[in-house]
């Protein structure tokens, strides 16, 4: 399993009973903020076993909505469970600012095996790849 994917599982085991999270502040507070359809993935890829300890149906998008996506049967399921846990719904959607969750007290940085560069490399005078950006001597 992914170092990412198993991130995922472990931040939304911290989500309290009563309160939500959105797919965007999960790959934020992962330190991927541009991640939220990776954590949607990865909660559609839940493994059965894992299902009764990591609460998937607490993770929600963000406009307080349940996300479908081709499964009919789990939003009902989804919103049966939130219900269940004393969440509101008001025209199909949860008001985030009174049930979601803060989050935890510290950003946790997932590195990933491949860095994606955000700045073209180029060869420098020594042959080593250089990130175009000057190093200075002490």
């Amino acid at each position: 399993m992914p170092k990412f994917v198993r991130a995922v599982y472990a931040l939304v085991r911290d989500v309290p009973r009563g309160q939500v999270v959105t797919y965007g502040q999960v790959a934020a507070i992962l330190g991927h903020p541009r991640a939220a359809r990776a954590v949607g993935n990865a909660l559609r890829h839940l493994p059965r076993p894992l299902a009764r300890i990591v609460p998937w149906q607490r993770v929600i998008n963000a406009s307080g909505g349940i996300s479908i996506r081709g499964d009919l049967q789990r939003p009902d399921l989804q919103r049966q469970l939130l219900e269940s846990e004393g969440i509101v719904f008001r025209r199909g959607r949860v008001d985030l600012r009174a049930y979601r969750w803060a989050g935890p007290k510290r950003e946790r940085t997932v590195r990933l095996s491949v860095a994606v560069p955000f700045e073209r490399q180029r060869p420098s005078r020594s042959g080593k790849r250089t990130t175009g950006k000057r190093s200075r001597k002490s």
